[in-house]
């Protein structure tokens, strides 16, 4: 029976109200994906959460008497344009938007980067690069470089849902820019050989893409949200983390006490479940960020390490399920 993990903490000055439907979805990435061998072994993993920074050990061992090569992949979220997004990105004028690092028994690799463009469900990648147009989404260059295209390729790009006519008066008559609605898909990748019989160890890291919420979403003038029973299957909220929301969300209300935006973080946890077995070790740490935050995850076994800190670990596991943590956290 997985349980519900819920943290109460003290208030902290009030805070004013935010506009109720800003909101900005969460990125969802996770771990590293090889290609399925049943020689290579994950030994453990050691996963590390925070809103701030997501870390990943991973130690791997080929029980076969020889060498095995393999490409490992780290997949980025993807990122999907359109005249609705808000997506939390942390760098939109970089390809590498996450941060995303990884060493292999110590030394740092450089992956190459693999960026594919999709519209109305067809690879366009080609007819995008040919225009000499950025494939990054949200980038100031490729904003740029859709403004200089000629009206014939706009009118073209329109019809094969390309992009759209971003239309707008802000004063001085009506506007048009032409703004991405594809969809880009990107992954890094590498080849790399685990020795017969020996462990390799692989570090990755990332700084990862927290959505969130002004107000609380699932709780509203003190009874159950439009979110409610999405929130209770997906972050295991327990009775006890409900009547804390419920009486931080009548405080803000009153302005007796500060006001509680909902924060989401994610993490793709099932690939790695693409082994030889099941992973041997596994550990997840997961840090709310500070001491005044609130946190609902679904864990086993959840037990309470630091001031912020959540720790669980298991022997043999296989990964079911993706991660996904609630966060409360005061606007300040």
């Amino acid at each position: 029976m997985k349980k519900a993990l819920l943290v109460l903490l003290s208030s902290v000055a009030a805070a004013p109200a935010a506009v109720a439907n800003d909101t900005m979805a969460e990125l969802k990435a996770g771990g590293l994906v090889y290609v399925q061998t049943t020689d290579v072994s994950m030994e453990s993993e050691d996963l590390f959460i925070s809103p701030e920074k997501v870390t990943v050990d991973y130690v791997f061992r080929n029980g076969s008497d020889k060498d095995v090569e393999s490409y490992v992949a780290f997949p980025m979220p993807d990122l999907t344009a359109g005249p609705d997004a808000n997506v939390a990105i942390g760098d939109a004028q970089s390809d590498n938007f996450l941060g995303f690092t990884v060493t292999q028994d110590g030394e740092e690799i450089t992956p190459d980067l693999q960026q594919r463009v999709y519209a109305t469900g067809l690879d366009m990648t080609d007819e995008v690069t040919a225009r000499g147009i950025p494939l990054l989404p949200f980038s100031d260059a490729t904003y740029a470089a859709l403004e200089k295209l000629p009206p014939e390729v706009l009118s073209d790009w329109t019809a094969r849902g390309l992009i759209f006519d971003d239309a707008y008066d802000a004063g001085k008559g009506w506007e048009h820019h032409p703004m991405p609605l594809w969809t880009l898909k990107s992954a890094y990748w590498w080849k790399t050989t685990f020795p017969a019989g020996k462990e390799v160890r692989v570090h990755h890291e990332y700084k990862p893409g927290v959505g969130g919420t002004a107000g609380l979403s699932f709780i509203q003038e003190g009874k159950p949200g439009y979110s409610y029973d999405e929130y209770v299957k997906k972050y295991c909220m327990d009775d006890g983390f409900v009547k804390t929301a419920t009486k931080l969300e009548r405080a803000a209300s009153d302005q007796s006490g500060p006001y509680y935006m909902e924060s989401w973080v994610s993490y793709v946890l099932t690939t790695g479940a693409n082994w030889g077995g099941a992973i041997k070790h596994f550990k997840l740490t997961v840090d709310k960020g500070s001491p005044k935050n609130y946190i609902s995850f679904c864990g086993e076994g959840v037990k309470k390490v630091g001031p912020t800190t959540f720790e669980m670990t298991a022997e043999d596991f296989y990964p079911q399920k993706d991660l996904d943590f609630l966060l409360l956290v005061p606007s300040e």
